[in-house]
């Protein structure tokens, strides 16, 4: 019986909030017959509960949550010390675990790719570099970091470590590879996308009250759920509403985030709701509420690379058509044919957009969510995204 780790210091679980991808994964591969050791810390800006450093088992899956911090929010500089900390601690693994088979190490952070690398060699096991996130690219293109900015030119070292040490590379963006033609990296690399559990799906809670008031009866709902904050251009999207002259059309913000507040206090309208984050069990119940869900990205030239937003699967399960602002090749929103996509940050465009879906008949709307939902089940649900990752590990 083989042994998987998967190191990611931002793995959370449905008991402590965000970062699921590797908790999905894992039940899946405990099903299958493998012991899995996630490696995450017990302090996470996502999570919602903070574990107690040490070993648990949670639904089958070993994890080992390894002291770190309380950095505060996302974007505070004592968050680098953080992962120095994690990295650092990654050593300390061959007096806590059992030898592990395979190694998979995940990004964002790249700070991990030393330490496991090493372990790797340590127990001649197989180094599996994921990534989920393009670090330092989305640093320098988001955060405007300078590309010969000394911290970046440190985590590229550890990017490029991986891709060419690695014995096997996956991605959760469709597009990957032409990341590693870009960087001269003559390599193949396996598409594991994000996607959904069947079984949490079902498993609906309903709404506050308090929340079910505050969006409107009978008007035409268009709503974006989960992280307000810069990478997913929601002022394009309220700036959308200008362009727009029906009384009945609503925009409602269900999310909390770094942009929230200044949103907040530009876009003070009626016609514009904000509301605060809601649990994940909550998500299908507001998206009900919806006639349009939609998501939004910055018109930035590293998106090319494709995206694997987590949201965007909650909307197609929602079985919700989707309005999607994205200029990049490989829209899952195209493919599936279960919405209509614009260009990203044009809010006269996107206030086109809205108009088109708002003018089609509820049976038309409501086609194009069915194609959504089906093809969310058939194409990405963990259980066969699991056995796509099987596939490949087997080879090795």
């Amino acid at each position: 019986m083989k042994r998987i780790w998967i190191i990611n210091e931002y793995a959370g679980s449905p008991y402590y909030g965000l970062g699921v991808r590797h908790y999905y994964l894992g039940k899946e591969l405990v099903k299958l017959g493998y012991k899995v050791n996630i490696i995450s810390s017990n302090y996470s800006h996502l999570f919602k509960n903070f574990p107690k450093p040490g070993k648990e088992n949670i639904d089958g899956i070993d994890y080992l949550w390894i002291k770190t911090f309380n950095y505060g929010k996302a974007h505070s500089k004592k968050r680098v010390f953080k992962w120095f900390l994690f990295s650092l601690k990654l050593f300390q693994l061959p007096f806590k675990l059992e030898k592990p088979d395979i190694i998979i190490t995940s990004s964002p952070s790249l700070f991990p790719v030393f330490p496991s690398w090493i372990l790797s060699k340590f127990y001649r096991a197989k180094f599996v570099f994921e990534v989920r996130d393009i670090w330092p690219l989305t640093l320098v293109e988001i955060g405007n970091y300078k590309k010969n900015h000394l911290f970046i030119r440190i985590m590229k070292f550890f990017e490029i470590l991986a891709l060419k040490k690695a014995d096997l590379i996956i991605s959760n963006l469709p597009n990957y590879g032409d990341y590693l033609k870009d960087n001269n990296i003559n390599r193949d690399f396996i598409w594991i996308s994000n996607g959904i559990n069947l079984e949490e799906m079902k498993e609906v809670k309903a709404l506050p009250l308090e929340v079910i008031e505050k969006i409107p009866k009978d008007k035409f709902i268009i709503g974006y759920t989960g992280t307000v904050g810069v990478a997913n251009a929601i002022d394009s999207f309220l700036e959308a509403s200008k362009f727009i002259n029906k009384d009945d059309i609503f925009f409602v913000i269900v999310g909390n985030g770094q942009e929230k507040q200044r949103l907040q206090e530009i876009y003070k309208k009626d016609n514009i709701i904000f509301l605060n984050a809601i649990e994940k069990k909550q998500v299908q119940s507001v998206l009900k509420l919806f006639d349009v869900c939609y998501i939004g990205w910055r018109d930035k030239n590293f998106y090319k690379y494709g995206i694997s937003a987590n949201k965007l699967f909650d909307y197609m399960y929602s079985g919700k058509p989707i309005l999607h602002s994205f200029n990049r090749k490989g829209d899952i929103v195209q493919i599936a044919n279960c919405g209509i996509t614009v260009k990203a940050e044009n809010p006269e465009v996107i206030a086109d957009g809205i108009m088109k879906l708002y003018n089609m008949s509820k049976e038309e709307r409501k086609k194009l969510g069915e194609n959504g939902k089906n093809y969310v089940v058939r194409y990405f649900n963990y259980k066969e995204l699991t056995k796509k990752l099987i596939n490949e590990i087997r080879s090795l």
